[in-house]
This record gives structure tokens, C-alpha cells and sequence, in this order.
């Protein structure tokens, strides 16, 4: 009998280095939007607050109410309801209606994903579906901007918030209560977004604001140097493949460029790259692992679709923003890119079997 090694340690494959589960991906996410939300509640104030609380209150209950995993409630573990609200949330402007909010988060669970059967079997992200469902259904409300303000103004609510539902009115007891504890109340005041400043007003916002957030836009989209760093790091930690957003920003940056160097009125591609939605939606929404390609290659194909959707939409469409659209359309198309990425499986046929 020989003696065995203390220092050889034997066993069997797979050998993993770090073993990751869905609540624990869960919360690398929610980690990594940590910083954007706390950049929306600077920017805009306790509406953002409410914004978010309320589209993740619906994401939940809907999860809850509606989810076929028993017991009740069970399937909230993960997490993923809980995100689902929240990127949603950071998803819309800051002074839609509530109401109107949690409807989204309930449209996101129930027809985003309790539909297809729960997770891991949806087709389309959550969140995009319950905002396409809000663009869909209130058009004027989901496109409805505001200018941020500062963190002295945080307690300053927006009236339109509160608006009873299919109205915009607001009842007296409750804006006397309102103005009774956080003080002055003002109804929305509109602006627009840089990308529809420049689609229909040819005015371009600088390039300090889209960097720094200091622009009006969705309460998640508008800080673009705070979305590279936290894109970064989830991409270090291996939280989602990196090929889906560097893939898109390429396409966008090449594609814009093509058309920029043949009529300069036209956006600039670093104008393209910081403006609107393209870098949140880039980094947190495309990178869905359950309804963005499996294969490296596979990847690449889905990140040059979304890329080239968006450009198209841009700048020839008629919306100022195509983000929303393009990464569904491209989530439709992922079974499809899967089939065509499928990798060679090793070794060859003899005789009707495979030989490793």
C-alpha cells in the first residue's frame, strides 16, 4: 500500500472556480444598477424614488399573485422580479404617472414572462415588454420628459405623478396633503431629450452634459460615464458576455459614422454612442442571458442586429430612439441565431456514430 500525497488532491471533473446561481447573478446585477440609482435620486429627486418602488411593487405582486411555482410567493427568491422592476423603472421618465408605473411592472411579469412560462423560458426581456406595453398604450405619458433638478429640490414631487387614473387631475385633499409635507407642488415641466433635440431641432446637447447625466431622458440613461464604469466591472465579474454590448456600441459607432461622414448634420458617433438609451439598454437589457444568444458567435450577430436597428431608427425613423425596439426585435430572432451559431461538435461520424 503506498502513502498518499497530503499535498495531491485528486477528484473529479467539472472543476468550477466559482459557482453561480440565479439569486447570486440576481444580485450582481442589482449591485451593479446600485450606483444608477442612486445617480437617478439625485437627479430627480423623490419622483424617481416613487418611480422605482412602484414598478417594482407591481413587478412583485404580479410575480407573486400569477406565478405557477408553489408555494405562493416562492418564485420572489431569485430575484428577478425584484430587477425586473427596477430596470424597468430606470427605463421611464421621472414624472409618469404612478399608476401608470406599476401597470408596467405588471404588464413586464405578467406578459413578459409569466406567459412563457417563468424564467428561463421568456422570450423577450420583461422590462422591455412592460415599457413597449406603456409606449404602446400612453404614448404621451412615456414620452413625456422633465429637467432634472438638484439635490436641494429631492422633496419636490411632480403633480403628474398622482394623476388619477386615465385623468390629469389631481384631487384637492390630496395636493393640500401633499404641499402640507413636502412643501410647493409643480405639474411637469417638459423637455426634450438630446436625441430629440437634434433629430427635429438640429440643436446637439455638449458632450460634458451626456457624460455627467446632466440632461432630461429615462431616470436610468442619462449619466452615460457612470453606466461605462458599472458596465465594466459586471463585465470584469463575468455577469454577462461581454461580445452583446461591445458588439452593439461598435455597430452603432461604425454604422453612424459611415452616413456622419457623408452629411455632418447628421449625429457624430460619439454623439450616438452618449445619448439616449444605448448604453443602459446596451449593458443591462441585451445582455439578458435568457433571451440573448448562447454562442459566442451567436453574440456578435445579435449585437450588429441591435446595433443597426438602432441607427435605422434614429436617424431615419420616427422616433428620436429605437433601443427598446431593436433588442426586441432581436430577442425574436435569438432562436433563430442560435440555431445558425450552433458550435461544430467535436470529432466525426463513422458508421452512424460519433468517435471523440
Amino acid at each position: 500500500m503506498t502513502k498518499r500525497d497530503p499535498h495531491l488532491l485528486l477528484q473529479a471533473a467539472p472543476f468550477l472556480r466559482r459557482g453561480i446561481t440565479t439569486p447570486g447573478l440576481m444580485m450582481d446585477v442589482l449591485l451593479g444598477l446600485a450606483p444608477l440609482v442612486l445617480a437617478a435620486i439625485y437627479f430627480f429627486g423623490l419622483s424617481a424614488v416613487l418611480v422605482l418602488l412602484t414598478c417594482t411593487i407591481g413587478a412583485v405582486a404580479t410575480e407573486w399573485a400569477l406565478s405557477p411555482a408553489r408555494p405562493r410567493g416562492s418564485s420572489i427568491k431569485d430575484g428577478s422580479a425584484i430587477l425586473t422592476g427596477i430596470i424597468l423603472g430606470l427605463c421611464l421618465p421621472p414624472a409618469i404617472p404612478l399608476w401608470m408605473a406599476f401597470l408596467g411592472g405588471v404588464a413586464a411579469i405578467g406578459l413578459g414572462k409569466l406567459m412563457f412560462g417563468g424564467l428561463g423560458q421568456n422570450l423577450f426581456n420583461p422590462a422591455l415588454v412592460g415599457r413597449a406595453f406603456l409606449q404602446a398604450a400612453f404614448p404621451t405619458a412615456i414620452t413625456t420628459w422633465s429637467q432634472q433638478g438638484t439635490i436641494t429640490e429631492f422633496w419636490g414631487l411632480r403633480l403628474s405623478s398622482w394623476y388619477v387614473p386615465f385623468t390629469h387631475w389631481v384631487p384637492d385633499w390630496l395636493r393640500i396633503l401633499l404641499e402640507g409635507v413636502f412643501g410647493p407642488q409643480v405639474d411637469v415641466i417638459s423637455s426634450a431629450t438630446p436625441l430629440a433635440f437634434i433629430k427635429f431641432g438640429g440643436e446637439a446637447a455638449p458632450f460634458n452634459n451626456l457624460l455627467l447625466g446632466n440632461t432630461a431622458g429615462s431616470l436610468g440613461e442619462t449619466c452615460a460615464l457612470l453606466i461605462i464604469i458599472c458596465g465594466i466591472i459586471l463585465a470584469f465579474r463575468r455577469t454577462f458576455d461581454w461580445r452583446i454590448p461591445v458588439s452593439i456600441l461598435l455597430t452603432v459607432a461604425a454604422a453612424s459614422g459611415i452616413v456622419w461622414l457623408f452629411n455632418h448634420d447628421s449625429p457624430s458617433p460619439l454623439y450616438m454612442l452618449l445619448s439616449g438609451g444605448l448604453l443602459f439598454g446596451a449593458v443591462y437589457m441585451a445582455t439578458d442571458p435568457v433571451t440573448s444568444p448562447i454562442a459566442p458567435r451567436g453574440a456578435w450577430i445579435f449585437g450588429i442586429g441591435v446595433g443597426l436597428i438602432v441607427v435605422l431608427i434614429r436617424l431615419w425613423g420616427g422616433l428620436p430612439e429605437g433601443v427598446m425596439y431593436a433588442i426586441l426585435l432581436m430577442n425574436a430572432a435569438t432562436p433563430l441565431i442560435d440555431r445558425i451559431a450552433q458550435p461544430r461538435a467535436f470529432g466525426r461520424t463513422i458508421t452512424g456514430e460519433v468517435s471523440a
